[in-house]
């Protein structure tokens, strides 16, 4: 026999070895990143979906929240016979919601808030 042949032959054993062995580990560490990813993903929704919507101020720009801050808005209305929910500038709910919003400013706004420009709703 060849020394060269069997060399060869030694080779390609090895180069086979070498695939099947890179190609498991390339899979493994795939699929170990692949539910490390998706657990991350599921505790972000997770962490979403806890948020009380009504406390949900994501969308709300830092200049929206100082107007309403400027405008003395409040969750809970000083004055029981004027809340935002009989004010004529309130955004009433969209259907699956709690909080409605209001034509001054951008955020969500409770039925039971209030702010300096509070109007009465027309009749």
């Amino acid at each position: 026999m060849n020394p060269d042949t069997k060399q060869q032959r030694y080779s390609r054993r090895q180069f086979l070895g070498k695939s099947i062995f890179t190609g498991s580990a390339a899979l493994s560490l795939s699929l170990v990143l692949g539910r490390c990813q998706s657990k991350t993903t599921s505790a972000q929704e997770n962490e979403k979906a806890a948020i009380d919507p009504c406390n949900d101020f994501s969308g709300v720009s830092e200049a929206d929240l100082k107007t309403r801050k400027k405008l003395g808005y409040v969750n809970q209305s000083p004055r029981p016979e004027s809340k935002c929910g009989n004010c004529n500038l309130w955004l009433p709910p969209k259907a699956g919601q709690n909080c409605g919003s209001c034509m001054l400013f951008k955020g969500p706004v409770y039925t039971t808030g209030y702010c300096t420009y509070w109007a009465p709703q027309g009749k």
